[in-house]
């Protein structure tokens, strides 16, 4: 991951964690119902998920009670505006910009001392079978805060009120009690620490929960997608949702999502785009054999594109070209089928959120191809990280340099 990292590619935004700040953090895992950390110092993103605690606990889904309760914590407003590295859904960072953009200030208040604990609440304290999710609906988004700062601020209060009655205010014991609180907690007399709960309605989303399942259902009828085939089939057997279920394998998924005019595929401007040049290239790459050139040349240059393109058997060729062969042909007879001509899967990796989606379904969308098909390096990367950072180990140190340049060149 070196290379990707020298490239601000690698969690480049993290926020390092150390010193007091541990000691919060700590704190708020212990208030959350979870083990603290050991390490002295770590990084964190915006919704305070760190990869060093999750390697540390074995566990990347640490800051999760169960698949239907997850937390998040805030130790710092350097937080606001970062990515969310590993959400659990994804509306994850949409719910916590609305957390700064709403509590901001108070956030900047609170963090000077203390830290924020975040329960994300759906009302579901357990899933017991794959179509729980349908029960999604509004989540609510509450805050606790370390050493139960806010009690500290009305006892503190109560404290002033009695040091103003009769003569109280020469009682030792009274003067004692009052430091002792400011000495531990600060002078909390004009702190802000009320954060009140916000709601979020979900819609279409994916989740981890189950193994990765997307819920789409914002279209004409709710469509839910599986990646996992032993929930998949758990599902399939309910009989009370009235819902389309599908496995993210299953070919018949892309024609459903036509059908409800989610994604569409026009080959003819496709074939003219970036996205289409990645994905040949890639092909090609795949189908490399002992080649005298390193990779990102032979996909930079074209005569050498070419001279390794006619080194491939024909059946090579034929699936690398694919898509030009079948709009060749079609230009003479429409009796050519696109299935007889095109890899399924090449097929599938050109295909797009329709454009009448808003901008969170396209996502979302993108999201979803990727995953059924992941041919374009520079949107595996943009649409899932994780993926992406699971390809690259296995990609060798050219290609690695030529997807690098791909996304450098997009951002």
């Amino acid at each position: 991951m070196q290379k990707l990292k020298e490239a601000n590619l690698y969690r480049s935004e993290l926020i390092p964690v150390s010193g007091k700040l541990v000691e919060r953090y700590n704190k708020c895992l212990k208030t959350l119902g979870f083990k603290e950390t050991k390490l002295k110092s770590f990084s964190i993103d915006g919704v305070g998920w760190s990869p060093e605690v999750a390697e540390e606990k074995d566990d990347i889904q640490y800051l999760n009670h169960g698949d239907a309760n997850p937390h998040g914590i805030i130790i710092s407003p350097l937080q606001k505006g970062k990515p969310v590295y590993l959400p659990f859904h994804s509306f994850d960072r949409e719910m916590m910009q609305n957390v700064f953009r709403t509590h901001g200030d108070k956030i900047n208040n609170i963090t000077r001392d203390s830290a924020i604990c975040i329960d994300f609440d759906q009302n579901i304290d357990v899933f017991y079978e794959p179509l729980d999710v349908l029960k999604y609906e509004n989540v609510s988004i509450t805050f606790r805060l370390i050493d139960n700062l806010e009690e500290k601020q009305k006892e503190q209060l109560a404290l002033i009120d009695k040091f103003n009655q009769g003569n109280n205010f020469i009682d030792e014991d009274i003067h004692k009690e009052l430091l002792d609180s400011a000495n531990t907690y600060g002078d909390l007399r004009n702190r802000d620490l009320v954060l009140q709960p916000l709601q979020y309605s979900t819609g279409s989303f994916y989740t981890r929960a189950f193994d990765g399942i997307y819920l789409l259902r914002d279209f004409i009828k709710p469509i839910v997608i599986f990646e996992s085939q032993e929930f998949y089939k758990e599902a399939i057997k309910d009989t009370i949702h009235d819902v389309l279920i599908y496995h993210i394998s299953q070919p018949e998924l892309i024609d459903k999502l036509k059908d409800h005019i989610i994604i569409d595929c026009n080959l003819e401007a496709m074939v003219k785009t970036p996205n289409y040049d990645r994905i040949k290239k890639f092909e090609l790459y795949q189908m490399l054999d002992k080649a005298e050139h390193p990779a990102q040349e032979i996909l930079n240059n074209k005569a050498l594109f070419k001279s390794y393109l006619n080194k491939l058997d024909m059946t090579g060729r034929k699936k690398v070209m694919s898509v030009e062969l079948y709009l060749e042909k079609l230009e003479r007879s429409n009796a050519y089928k696109i299935e007889d001509i095109v890899d399924q899967s090449l097929y599938f990796s050109l295909h797009q959120p329709h454009s009448s989606l808003a901008a969170d379904h396209r996502d979302l969308i993108h999201k979803l191809l990727i995953n059924i098909a992941p041919k374009d390096v520079l949107f595996l990367y943009w649409y899932d990280k994780e993926q992406f950072y699971e390809s690259y180990k296995t990609w060798d140190d050219s290609f690695r340099d030529w997807v690098i340049e791909q996304i450098s060149n997009n951002i």
